[in-house]
């Protein structure tokens, strides 16, 4: 890809944890436009999960760097003593979690509404006006007065989409958001989430659902050992995998359905 193009740029990113011990990610670099929508698969323990979480600034790193349109945000050289984390290019970056995150004390609307207010200056009429048209576009309503624990796994977690988006993020980021959730429950969730993508938002997905990865993405990344193994459009990807590695974890997952 062409470096006057990236939106994201993830350059020689290195994480380990245990003071050392257990390399994660080793010297992984990646870019994609604000048209990709890129879907990382792969094995447990081979550091999709890391890297998402790497990508919006979570984690401490050990070198590498990761830039959003040209500005460095996330980056750590040798000799660093620690990560430096540009808090104001990161907040343009939106993330929902396979755990929902939502605040339990808090109603579906309080949950949408306190970020833009607080940390945004957003008043809040303004934000309630937002977060009642998202709600509606998603189909929750209803909902805006309950309490998280009234509401399904999967209304959870498109009130967790929906709160990311209150903060209009150039970039979206999910990270199994699906595999909490009952069989009957997925389905509504990846199809939000489609919706999304049909708009063109940007986003870069943790997903095991073949199916769902072949339908969503621009780009399919195979992420083992600590590093990106293969990345192709999901046609070729599927199709032609180029990689034994990459072959034979889509022959076990398809055969494991």
């Amino acid at each position: 890809m062409n470096s006057q193009q990236s939106f994201i740029e993830v350059n020689n990113l290195q994480k380990s944890y245990g003071q050392g011990l257990v390399q994660v990610i080793k010297g992984l670099s990646l870019s994609m436009n604000n048209k990709d929508r890129v879907v990382v698969i792969g094995p447990s323990g081979g550091g999709k999960s890391t890297l998402l979480r790497c990508v919006m600034g979570l984690e401490q790193i050990d070198s590498g760097s990761v830039s959003l349109e040209g500005k460095p945000y996330v980056s750590r050289s040798a000799g660093d003593r620690q990560t430096t984390i540009d808090k104001t290019v990161r907040s343009s970056i939106g993330m929902v979690f396979q755990s929902y995150t939502l605040f339990p004390h808090l109603t579906v609307m309080q949950n949408l509404t306190l970020a833009p207010v607080k940390s945004r200056g957003v008043t809040k009429a303004v934000a309630i006006e937002r977060a009642r048209g998202l709600l509606e576009r998603f189909g929750l309503s209803a909902k805006a007065n309950e309490y998280p624990n009234r509401l399904s796994g999967g209304q959870k977690q498109r009130v967790a989409i929906a709160r990311a988006l209150m903060l209009d993020p150039k970039l979206m980021l999910f990270d199994e958001v699906t595999s909490a959730l009952d069989p009957e429950l997925v389905s509504e969730v990846e199809q939000m989430i489609i919706g999304l993508a049909e708009n063109g938002l940007p986003m870069m997905i943790v997903t095991h659902d073949m199916w769902f990865a072949r339908r969503v993405a621009t780009r399919v990344i195979f992420c083992a050992e600590g590093v990106i193994q293969e990345d192709a459009p999901p046609d070729e990807f599927f199709e032609n995998p180029k990689n034994k590695r990459t072959r034979d974890f889509i022959e076990n997952v398809l055969h494991a359905r």
